[in-house]
């Protein structure tokens, strides 16, 4: 029997709406290029595809963790103003409703409430990044949903509780934005603030003696609410980091939007593990 390999947990940038897929302002004509190629490159920088992806979006919150369980969710085109072609978009992919067992078993085992849902399409979280990632839609997807209270200690419990699924050949996925302050995103004024929190979550990703301890106040950290006024884009990251747990964590993506820091980081390294 082959040996298979643990795989690492992500947390990615899934960019403004659909910008991947409409022009770029003519002032910045690259803008989205950097976040785009990083976007295209994750699978072929794993040592096997996975064999499915659990995906945790900073654009689903539910009172307990939900799983969306459709055999094959539509798409919610949860983005305003953008031009029409945008929600013509398509991604195929398979629903994972198998691999919903054994998450919620596992999230129950760790004392949570597990929900299902069928109705809800994949949200601009999801299937945008999607398109880049795995254009030829074939990877089952589960999504599973933030907790309201947005609590970050829970996320981390949470990813912990999933943890197995990375020698089962399922990648974690978290995506949201480093970054995600709409109001302040135009505004030059803002960068030394970003720049602050940047620094500061790459340290605490990276080298933090307990990177636990310092996510968990996340909000203590220099500009932190300058940067995340609302900590939806920034609470999958937690996930991921709890599911690679005293592993090592370093980060992997990094540019400037509108002179906004962004980056994308990864937990844990490939090991092969016994079949």
């Amino acid at each position: 029997m082959e040996r298979s390999t643990r795989l690492p947990t992500l947390f990615i940038p899934h960019g403004g709406g659909p910008c991947f897929f409409m022009d770029p302002p003519p002032q910045a004509p690259h803008l989205w290029d950097a976040m785009g190629d990083h976007l295209r490159g994750l699978i072929a920088g794993l040592p096997q595809p996975p064999q499915a992806i659990l995906m945790i979006s900073g654009h689903w919150e539910t009172a307990n963790p939900t799983l969306n369980i459709a055999p094959r969710p539509d798409l919610l085109f949860d983005y305003y103003g953008f031009p029409e072609h945008t929600y013509r978009l398509t991604y195929p992919a398979p629903g994972a409703p198998g691999l919903a067992d054994r998450v919620a078993d596992l999230l129950r085992a760790a004392g949570e409430t597990v929900e299902t849902e069928t109705a809800r399409g994949w949200d601009h979280g999801v299937f945008v990044p999607m398109l880049l990632i795995r254009p030829e839609a074939d990877i089952p997807i589960l999504q599973l949903s933030l907790t309201a209270d947005l609590d970050p200690a829970r996320h981390l419990a949470i990813g912990k509780a999933l943890a197995p699924l990375r020698d089962e050949g399922v990648l974690i996925i978290g995506s949201g934005m480093s970054y995600h302050n709409l109001r302040a995103f135009f505004t030059p004024r803002a960068a030394p603030e970003a720049e602050r929190f940047d620094a500061w979550l790459t340290g605490a990703v990276e080298h933090s003696g307990d990177r636990e301890a310092a996510l968990v106040r996340w909000s203590d950290a220099p500009s932190a609410r300058a940067c995340h006024p609302r900590e939806e884009h920034l609470i999958p990251l937690m996930v991921a980091a709890g599911a690679a747990e005293g592993e090592t964590g370093r980060r992997t993506f990094h540019d400037h939007i509108f002179a906004k820091p962004v980056s994308g980081f990864q937990f844990g390294d490939p090991v092969p593990t016994s079949p």
